[in-house]
């Protein structure tokens, strides 16, 4: 679906009574980095009152899509509360390609309306790992965007890292193995573990979901059971298509099964063979990536990542190639929602060299 020039009747009441924009670009706000080793997020705050976002921000395009490359995120802070009609003004007045789908699912989530959804529904004691939205899929969304609604009571932070960083950060050594031999991943569906087949590939027959592990690369193998394992390759790493630059754009970190605490990683290799955990990655030829290996990549990670607490109304945009996210465990109340746009073929995009 392309996504419709910006209209303020259809952001709905809340909008129309908020302050038309007079100027744009940088005249009606003031930016500052988040901490002086943190090149991203940039910081957008007002420095009038009742600016409406959403009318600044359609004016004021090209000089974020500027911002937006330079960081890789952009954290709008003090622009007043925020709501799914609000979040998805601001994706039109800032996107110029199609709403993205969330593929292949590895988090629920819930609808919010049809093209915004909760972030995850994942539960609340649990973090999610350092990740470029679908970077494991043939497609994925150029833009992610989150929004606070709700604050949480405690933690529920949103950590994010610049991939460039984590790239050149990474030992010569060990980012030249992943060049060489990629990724592979494997999942497992119908095991009482994670997401049924049906689910992820939206489809409840084998044939349908054979052709569309054709389409996307990916080989498929049935198990007894009515259960499947899908195996599949890809790069470590991207050429940005609009910066040029390299950056490290996988799941690979991620999905291994030493990246989970170790509470869960027992329980599940208590239930299942490695061979059938819900996910796991290996080098590109099937290899076993080296625990110091996947230890080095967590720690540049770690050494990489910004954290910053929500705070009710926040609206972060982040360029998916630039930076990857998390979410660290929270005390509820908590209410982010989420949306994605642009979406990326992988086989538009050069592996990195």
């Amino acid at each position: 679906m392309t996504l419709a020039s910006p209209s303020l009747p259809a952001l709905g009441a809340r909008v129309l009574r908020r302050k038309a924009v007079a100027a744009s670009g940088p005249d009606l706000v003031r930016t500052r980095t988040f901490g002086p080793d943190a090149p991203l997020p940039l910081v957008v705050e007002p420095t009038v009152a009742e600016i409406d976002l959403v009318g600044w921000a359609a004016q004021s395009r090209g000089w974020l899509e500027e911002r937006l490359l330079e960081h890789g995120a952009l954290l709008f802070r003090g622009f007043g509360p925020s709501s799914p009609e609000l979040l998805e003004g601001f994706i039109q007045a800032t996107s110029s390609g199609e709403w993205a789908e969330y593929r292949e699912a590895a988090t629920p989530r819930s609808a919010v309306s049809k093209n915004i959804f909760t972030s995850t529904d994942f539960p609340p004691e649990q973090a999610i790992y350092l990740h470029n939205e679908n970077s494991h899929c043939t497609s994925w969304p150029q833009k992610i965007y989150f929004t606070c609604v709700t604050a949480p009571r405690r933690g529920g932070a949103t950590p994010i890292a610049d991939c460039r960083q984590v790239y050149e950060r990474l030992p010569p050594e060990v980012r030249q193995r992943f060049l060489d031999c990629r990724w592979m991943y494997v999942r497992n569906f119908g095991d009482g573990l994670g997401f049924a087949w049906q689910e992820v590939f939206g489809a409840d027959d084998r044939d349908r979901v054979e052709d569309y592990c054709r389409r996307n690369r990916m080989v498929a193998e049935w198990k007894h059971g009515d259960r499947l394992r899908v195996r599949y390759v890809r790069p470590a790493t991207a050429v940005h298509p609009k910066t040029g630059e390299t950056v490290w754009f996988n799941h690979g970190t991620f999905f291994h099964v030493s990246t989970l605490p170790d509470d869960v990683r027992e329980m599940l290799l208590s239930q299942v063979t490695a061979e059938d955990l819900p996910y796991q990655t290996y080098y590109g030829d099937g290899g076993d990536v080296e625990p110091e290996t996947m230890d080095t990549l967590r720690r540049v990670y770690r050494e990489c990542t910004v954290r910053f607490p929500w705070q009710e109304g926040d609206l972060l945009m982040l360029d998916n190639m630039l930076a990857a996210h998390g979410r660290e465990p929270f005390e509820r109340p908590r209410k982010i929602l989420v949306g994605m746009a642009e979406p990326v073929a992988a086989l538009d995009v050069r592996p990195g060299s």
